[in-house]
């Protein structure tokens, strides 16, 4: 047990990544964060409309974007892999809605058929093209702790000079912005879909605007934290806040909390287990979804009350929209 656990050593653990190693550690874990944020706060809407796995098939299948992105550039850009991952996305998107719209095939079914297939196709082109460098772990599981390695000397420079974390703070910035300025359809829309198509809020285009927004999200997530567990950095932080409250605000407040203790308890846990940052972002995060549960985990009677009262307080929610 001792040689699979390493001894717990404070300074080590808790001191010296922020004294001897700081603008390392300041990167990763800004680019851990900006990350775990954007994702948290698309990630309390797919949760409210019941759509979480849809971060999971647009994950996969971005893949082939990925990899004709690199052959036809011919290099590993981030800007030219983000956008042919994006393109894969939205692509992921309409299928899945057209099989769902257009056949008695159920929108779970339709994610299956449509991310295993893409997903299968971009293994075969990285079959058909070995000369390619790209490394599908690189893609599955990201490579943060490589980000902060390459970070310029000072805090200051090691941000600037990241383009990682420049096209991820940009990406949140977006994420953040349409948050707020459209946060009273996305708040009807999710809960109500008629109500928001009879208010003139066209449901349908906010869906699909959501849906490019999440899959500008998770593709620009793939170098740090890749394309397997930025799918729990979308799920955990709204599902974590939606077992405590009712309200939409405080939800989004309790998943940002959430985002930022992941960060920070991944960031120490790595350096104590000598661990991948990401993964131990996600295990943190598990936990604290494990605490909400306990927290949430009453006598039958009280659950019965408490699914009550959310169901009035997201009423109420729309009324004051």
């Amino acid at each position: 047990m001792n040689q699979l656990i390493p001894e717990f050593d404070a300074h080590r653990v808790f001191v010296e990544p922020w004294t001897v190693n700081l603008s390392q550690t300041v990167l990763i874990a800004c680019i851990g964060l900006i990350v775990a944020l954007s994702s948290a706060l698309v990630g309390n809407y797919l949760v409210l409309r019941r759509m979480s796995m849809l971060g999971d098939a647009i994950s996969h299948s971005a893949l082939p974007g990925i990899v004709i992105a690199f052959l036809v550039s011919g290099s590993r850009d981030s800007f030219a892999l983000t956008v042919g991952a994006l393109a894969a996305g939205v692509l992921t998107t309409v299928l899945i809605e057209f099989i769902h719209r257009r056949t008695i095939v159920k929108v779970d079914s339709a994610i299956g058929i449509v991310f295993s297939m893409l997903f299968a196709l971009g293994v075969m082109l990285l079959e058909f093209a070995p000369h390619t460098d790209l490394d599908p772990d690189c893609v599955l599981f990201g490579q943060l702790e490589y980000l902060g390695v390459h970070g310029g000397d000072g805090i200051v420079a090691a941000l600037v000079t990241s383009k990682q974390f420049q096209l991820l703070f940009g990406v949140f910035l977006l994420t953040a912005l349409l948050i707020v300025l459209f946060y009273k359809e996305l708040l009807v829309s999710s809960f109500d879909p008629l109500l928001a198509g009879a208010q003139g809020f066209r449901p349908q285009l906010i869906h699909y605007a959501m849906m490019c927004l999440l899959s500008l999200i998770v593709v620009s997530a793939f170098e740090a934290v890749g394309a397997i567990l930025v799918i729990a950095m979308l799920i955990l932080p709204g599902a974590s806040a939606y077992l405590l409250t009712n309200r939409l605000k405080v939800m989004i407040g309790l998943s940002v909390g959430h985002a930022l203790i992941s960060t920070l308890g991944g960031v120490h846990l790595a350096v104590w287990l000598n661990c991948p940052t990401s993964a131990c972002m996600v295990l943190v995060g598990a936990v604290l979804f494990a605490i909400a549960w306990f927290i949430y985990a009453r006598p039958f009677a009280k659950k019965q009350s408490h699914a009550g009262d959310r169901e009035m307080g997201m009423d109420s929610q729309l009324d004051a929209a």
